[in-house]
């Protein structure tokens, strides 16, 4: 559903003019705007509704609301300067509605006083008996500052030669100009909001710091070098996990011997138990491969041992192989996702809709209605749940795929979506038993939305190696956003901890879910005299 705030703002008046002429007028500006409104919910239902909606992918349509949203307030907007009434009346609304700022923000007060406090009609002077206050969100730039390390040295009068000084603090880059918190805020910038590094350089231009993008690109070389055991136990984490999601994407990669890009990809393996209130923490890592094959996938799951939730990629099916190395077939349970069997029916009904299509469809919805009121139960809850409810459903469905097979030319592209649910019936239906496994892929899929943002704006990475130190620190900025943390203050903090010389044995003390990061200090309320 699209959400928006609710509209606080009546363009009746409260009372209705007496002149015809002033009612004529005033009919005429609130039909002329509701016109224009609806034809903005007409835009908006058709971004999110409409049969070219299944082109728009969730940030496509944030920007056709966002779009929406803006002409809106321009209406609005020019409303309130043609009446001053009617801007005050909305402003008090917003005032009344618009909720108190966080209490962690610095207070800047600003007293504004009279210019004179003389009583104009007796002339003696004025006191205080108040004041009326309100609160505005303002933001400070980014300012970038110089950390002075004075290191003292002390030398005995007495006794010649002898001096003490305290150890140079050690640095992520020795001789290098960053801190670890600018590492940090460079690495959140590249691989959170998705800014490649040439901009962030750009930007730095403005505050008269002039640095390459080369030398940005070997700081976060470097810190993803000093990241890499936090990576490698955060994904040890999510492979000792009974059940998992994994999907790939592709991660084009710059090929210099044949002047242009290579296909490499993105594997992922997620885990989040919320939906069954599992007791383990979501996590994502991506592991990047220069290939799709199912040589990757075996050595990404090697001697995994618990349920494997998947696609209908040939590479998965290969991990239940009887002569999969190390013995390990019989470790590994594959369940399928119904998204991707209901995006074929879909599909049919966008281009050249069929009754047995948007059946299937009202079929398998009815699978999702009922996951959604089992949302957030127990493992034993849910499982409980579907084989009273979805169990019957199933069965139904099965049947009716087999019946309707009958009737549809074989090579028609709904016998091929119901070929594709019956080939994969087993590893659909394993939800009914196991109230661990999701209906869909969907957990994973939205951790790869973040790779797919930063290959659009970064094109392509620049080598294997490059690939890889990507994977690394954009699995753990994505752990973070699943479990509430700030990414950037993290990554300042872990990089300071290794730096100096944090136990191997303690790695795990520095995953995102293991510690709680604070929010920024609360400053002392600072008060201007006007």
């Amino acid at each position: 559903m699209i959400e928006t705030a609710p509209s606080t703002d009546d363009p009746r008046p409260e009372e209705l003019p007496s002149d015809p002429q002033a009612l004529r007028a005033l009919v005429r500006e609130l039909m002329a705007r509701c016109e224009k409104l609806e034809h903005l919910l007409r835009v908006a239902r058709n971004a999110q509704y409409g049969r070219s909606s299944e082109k728009l992918n969730s940030d496509q349509l944030e920007l056709t609301l966002e779009d929406i949203e803006q002409a809106v307030a321009k209406i609005e907007a020019a409303e309130d300067k043609s009446s001053p009434a009617k801007s005050r009346e909305r402003a008090a609304k917003r005032r009344a509605n618009r909720g108190a700022l966080p209490e962690h923000l610095p207070r800047i007060v600003e007293t504004i006083a009279p210019e004179s406090t003389v009583c104009p009609c007796c002339g003696e002077a004025m006191h205080e008996i108040g004041a009326d206050e309100s609160q505005r969100l303002d933001v400070v730039p980014a300012q970038f500052r110089v950390i002075v390390t004075r290191r003292l040295k002390f030398a005995c009068g007495a006794c010649p030669g002898s001096l003490v000084q305290a150890p140079a603090p050690e640095r992520l880059i020795k001789g290098g100009l960053p801190t670890e918190r600018l590492v940090a805020h460079v690495l959140a910038a590249k691989y959170q909001w998705h800014l490649p590094l040439y901009r962030q350089a750009q930007m730095m231009t403005t505050q008269g710091i002039v640095l390459d993008r080369s030398t940005l690109a070997f700081w976060v070389g470097y810190a993803a070098a000093e990241l890499a055991p936090v990576y490698g136990q955060l994904k040890a984490s999510l492979l000792s996990s009974a059940k998992i999601d994994v999907d790939e994407t592709t991660a084009p990669v710059l090929d210099p011997g044949r002047g242009r890009t290579k296909t490499g990809y993105f594997w992922a393996i997620a885990r989040d138990g919320r939906p069954w209130q599992g007791p383990e923490p979501p996590g994502v890592a991506y592991t990047y491969a220069p290939g799709r094959g199912a040589v990757h996938a075996l050595k990404l799951l090697d001697n995994y041992t618990g349920i494997v939730q998947c696609d209908g990629y040939a590479a998965y099916k290969t991990l239940t192989n009887p002569e999969r190395k190390n013995n390990c077939a019989d470790s590994i349970t594959l369940a399928f996702c119904w998204s991707h069997l209901r995006r074929r029916f879909v599909e049919i009904e966008r281009t050249s809709p069929a009754p047995v299509a948007k059946e299937a469809l009202v079929r398998i919805g009815q699978l999702y209605t009922i996951e959604r009121a089992l949302r957030g139960r127990t493992a034993e809850e849910r499982r409980q749940g579907r084989q009273a409810h979805a169990k019957p459903l199933v069965t139904a469905l099965k049947t009716w795929f087999e019946e309707r097979l009958k009737t549809l030319s074989a090579k028609s592209p709904t016998a091929e979506a119901i070929r594709y649910g019956l080939n994969h019936w087993d590893g659909l239906i394993r939800f009914l038993d196991d109230g661990r496994i999701e209906l869909d892929t969907n957990a994973v899929e939205r951790a790869m939305r973040p790779i797919a943002l930063n290959r659009k704006n970064a094109l392509f990475a620049g080598c294997d190696e490059g690939a890889e130190a990507w994977a690394c620190i954009a699995s753990l900025i994505e752990s973070c956003r699943l479990n509430g943390v700030d990414p950037e203050a993290y990554l300042a903090d872990v990089l300071e901890k290794l730096v100096n010389g944090w136990p191997a044995a303690r790695i795990g003390e520095l995953l995102p879910w293991a510690q709680a990061y604070a929010k920024p200090a609360i400053a002392a309320e600072i008060k201007i005299a006007a």
